[in-house]
């Protein structure tokens, strides 16, 4: 039996009958790993010894009755920047690279308690500020689909691994589509939770009031499953939602029968590809065929999306990456003369230059004589998406348009112009200034075999929706892994 072809619920299922261990799945995830890993660097941090012992331990309390849920024993793998109590938590960052924190993200300790065995960190972009997983300090994560293209970012280890079939799962975080986007570019689901859905306590901030956690999978139905885990409130985390805890499985029906579709005909202008454009609205398709009523409509705004975005993720990280000065923790420089050298010279050499980028726009934007013309008038535009996504979700139960405007990237391309890289976000932004569920998930493949996703966007709270139209598709067509895993017998 190939256990790393099995999602992540069909695992559970298997162990909690008795037909496969906990140590047999963890083993069985560290030996994919060591084989992959050369090809593809998903990971920053791979706990095979403490993975081996949270595997033993599990295994106990499944057979003492004590843990019984979907998730049991199940290997996973934690995006870099979410604090694990005792195990290295970098952000990809040479300043984080010898950071241990003392506490876990309660998003992790949900799926702990739920008796998920962690079997790592995965590799991101540095502090999250990127789309390609290229500004990793530790090197640039590959797509299991294509070793020259990239998997997308900022989450683009945990999607990578994920399709790689190195995990069956991981988490990732989504501040202006780090989630949706990578499992898009590797052909795996991506749920983007409403914001204050799951808590992010121990989460370390780029930006956040957009921040959010969420899951990568193979199905929807596994990302329903790890949310109901995940999602539940957090007296730590000011933004928690107080009736976060939702019954999302309950969503996975094949029926769309009357559930209005709209879709934005701003996301089909200029600037995406045909393969991406043609595959998106074949999906519409087929949704409208299962008895959805789907609707072109005008979303407006979206060209105002990528300038606040980026004005204010980027004022939010020159605030929240102030605390990174080699005093308390992380990266001090070797040498320097006095208090403030020690600061500049920490900085310069800890940061890589995309944070260094982005921290620089945001303390423009924050300084005195521009901040009422571009942060404010951020706010407000901000406010402005989120009314036209509300006059939006008066008309229909689900937004349905692509996640980018291309399949994934070659290596090296954005890197050598950002700008190219911040218009690739064009998709998945407003969803995060909003505050709105998303979802990610394969439907078709451009002419070189690539994966095209497209995402399906829901009101406030509104999980099951999103969940609900994408099930209702995703029975429409079968997984399919990359054809690299089968070339070479895995």
């Amino acid at each position: 039996m190939d256990l790393m072809s099995l999602t992540a619920v069909e695992l559970g299922k298997k162990i909690k009958q008795g037909e496969v261990t906990v140590i047999d799945a963890t083993k069985a995830c560290l030996e994919r790993i060591k084989k992959l890993e050369g090809d593809y660097n998903c990971f920053v941090t791979v706990d095979e010894e403490g993975a081996l012992k949270q595997a033993e331990e599990i295994q106990k309390k499944i057979d003492n009755g004590e843990l019984a849920g979907p998730l049991a024993g199940v290997p996973v793998a934690i995006k870099d920047n979410m604090c694990i109590e005792g195990m290295l938590t970098t952000c990809s960052s040479h300043i984080l690279d010898n950071f241990i924190p003392t506490y876990t993200a309660e998003a992790v300790l949900k799926l702990k308690e739920a008796g998920a065995v962690i079997i790592g960190k995965t590799n991101m972009d540095e502090f999250a500020m990127g789309s390609t997983t290229e500004t990793s300090y530790f090197g640039a994560t590959k797509n299991p689909w294509d070793v020259n293209k990239v998997p997308g970012g900022s989450s683009g280890g945990s999607a990578a691994a994920v399709a790689a079939e190195e995990v069956p799962y991981a988490l990732g975080s989504d501040t202006g589509g780090s989630i949706r986007q990578p499992a898009a570019f590797c052909g795996v689901t991506g749920i983007k939770p409403t914001y204050g859905r799951v808590s992010r306590y121990g989460l370390i901030a780029y930006g956040s009031s957009l921040d959010q956690i969420g899951p990568i999978a193979k199905d929807v139905t596994d990302c329903a499953t790890i949310l109901e885990v995940i999602c539940q409130h957090d007296d730590k985390d000011s933004t928690s939602y107080c009736e976060a805890a939702d019954d999302f499985t309950s969503a996975l029906v094949d029926d769309v029968k009357g559930m209005k579709i709209g879709i934005p005909r701003d996301y089909f202008a200029e600037g995406i590809d045909e393969d991406v454009k043609n595959n998106v609205l074949a999906a519409a398709k087929k949704l409208e065929e299962k008895g959805a009523v789907v609707e072109e409509f005008d979303l407006g705004m979206v060209e105002y999306a990528i300038p606040a975005y980026y004005i204010i993720a980027s004022a939010e990280a020159s605030s929240n990456l102030e605390r990174f000065d080699g005093v308390k923790y992380g990266y001090r420089t070797a040498e320097y003369r006095d208090l403030h050298n020690m600061y500049k010279k920490t900085r310069s050499e800890g940061f890589g230059a995309e944070v260094k980028r982005r921290i620089m726009l945001g303390s423009f934007v924050l300084s005195s004589g521009y901040y009422d013309a571009y942060y404010v008038k951020a706010l407000q535009t901000k406010a402005l998406i989120k009314k036209a996504f509300d006059e939006a979700f008066a008309k229909y139960d689900v937004i349905l348009g692509p996640v980018a405007p291309t399949t994934a990237l070659t290596i090296g391309e954005s890197l050598q112009d950002p700008i190219k890289m911040y218009l690739g976000d064009i998709y998945t932004v407003s969803v995060n200034l909003a505050g709105l569920p998303g979802i990610s998930l394969p439907c078709g493949y451009d002419k070189d075999g690539m994966p095209v996703g497209m995402q399906l966007l829901g009101q406030t709270f509104d999980e099951k929706s999103i969940i609900k139209a994408a099930y209702a598709f995703e029975c429409t067509r079968e997984y399919k892994r990359p054809d690299a895993l089968t070339e070479r017998g895995l």
